[in-house]
């Protein structure tokens, strides 16, 4: 796993503006239906990465005007929830999410958006100019590198126990990590099963 310092990685350095998948319509990647952009590119290279394909910048294929179109024909879905940004890591692709999720806080308002990062939100806020404005941008973000040692599989849209799904425009109003309302991590009850009661 890297560990970078303050602004040492940047997107316009790394980015070579690809990204890995786009799927629409579906219901993992957040809450409710949601469409996923997956950016090329990550140097956070947690170990146990589901997603080890991103980390190549070069991997994957162009983000086009046409792929943004169909992004945005989707997301006008009366039925979809928002759009969730993920890779690869997105923020070290601002020069491609940036212009669309200005376009889609102008043409879609009622979307909303989330975010998963490798920053921690305390290292996000000693970031570049473009990683804090996308940030301004999201509704949701979960931060912070994937710990292998800390894995649950009963949490809530997240792998390990380190990370968090933070409300970001609470938490940048109130100057403090912000946990979103809606945290329900697994926490299921089972009856015991009486196997001697015929059924």
């Amino acid at each position: 796993m890297n560990n970078p310092k303050p602004q040492e990685w940047k997107a316009e350095e790394l980015s070579c503006g690809r990204i890995m998948d786009y799927k629409a319509f579906n219901f993992v990647d957040g809450e409710g239906v949601r469409c996923s952009l997956y950016v090329s590119g990550c140097l956070f290279h947690c170990e146990g990465c589901y997603n080890v394909a991103t980390w190549n910048f070069r991997a994957g294929i162009p983000y086009t005007v046409e792929l943004e179109e169909q992004i945005m024909a989707d997301l006008a879905q009366p039925y979809v929830q928002g759009l969730t940004l993920l890779g690869g890591e997105p923020f070290l692709n601002t020069g491609i999410l940036i212009p669309l999720v200005k376009r889609i806080r102008k043409e879609l308002p009622d979307k909303d958006i989330w975010s998963w990062t490798g920053y921690t939100w305390e290292e996000m806020l000693l970031e570049t100019e473009d990683k804090l404005e996308l940030l301004s941008m999201i509704d949701i973000l979960v931060d912070g590198r994937f710990d292998r040692t800390k894995r649950n599989l009963m949490l809530q849209f997240r792998g390990s126990s380190n990370q968090r799904i933070i409300d970001v425009q609470q938490s940048l109003a109130q100057g403090k990590v912000v946990i979103w309302e809606k945290l329900n991590d697994g926490k299921a009850v089972y009856e015991p099963v009486d196997r001697r009661k015929k059924i």
